[in-house]
């Protein structure tokens, strides 16, 4: 293999684990724009203020969630909405291009074995038909939680995508069959992310694919 590629695998795969890693846990950092904390008083007016806590070894205080992802968060207090769809936005785009190229080796770890054999079988028909698969993908102009489920051993987040693409198939003599280079399309799929609870293993998994609705 060519040394450059090999390069860019590994670091391609180490990004993604990363995203995994992190989607919907709360490490404490994060930071929030939307709501304006109120000036503290300083403990010259607060007499009978305790400070020999420190605030910083105080916890940090839970971010509110969506109707939608609050049995996520029953079942595991540290889960963070915000953390968990930023790292789905990388994980979608990463799984999207690694199918569109057939490179299914750099995400197995992530995705379940059902979608691993579907996407598998999905790209060998579009290798037999002599067909290839282009993508440039534009960007995520929406990503939430619509849905999830949480059982004894299993925590589900349903998780719906709108996103632009340039997609285009060509055949063997390189005309288009489907899409068009000069056009960008809304795509909407709806996808599973699943994790096993109480594991020591933070990583959420691919396990269904359906379009969006």
């Amino acid at each position: 293999m060519d040394p450059v590629l090999l390069i860019l695998a590994v670091i391609t795969a180490f990004i993604l684990f990363r995203l995994f890693s992190v989607m919907g846990t709360r490490t404490g950092h994060e930071h929030s724009h939307d709501i304006e904390a109120p000036e503290r008083q300083s403990s010259r007016d607060q007499p009978y203020q305790n400070n020999d806590a420190s605030e910083a070894d105080a916890p940090p205080a839970p971010t509110p969630v969506s109707t939608n992802a609050r049995k996520l968060r029953d079942a595991d207090p540290e889960f963070d909405e915000g953390m968990y769809l930023e790292g789905a936005r990388g994980a979608y785009e990463m799984i999207v291009e690694a199918f569109t190229s057939g490179d299914l080796r750099s995400i197995r770890q992530y995705i379940s074995d059902d979608v691993y054999e579907a996407f598998k079988q999905a790209v060998i028909a579009r290798d037999d038909a002599g067909h290839t698969s282009e993508l440039k993908f534009v960007g995520i102009e929406h990503a939430a939680i619509v849905n999830s489920e949480v059982d004894d051993t299993t925590m589900s987040a349903t998780t719906e995508f709108s996103s632009n693409q340039v997609r285009v198939t060509r055949n063997a003599d390189g005309e288009v069959v489907e899409g068009d280079p000069n056009r960008i399309d809304l795509v909407k799929d709806r996808w599973v992310f699943s994790r096993k609870r109480g594991s020591r293993d933070p990583n959420w998994i691919l396990t269904a694919t359906s379009g969006g609705e």
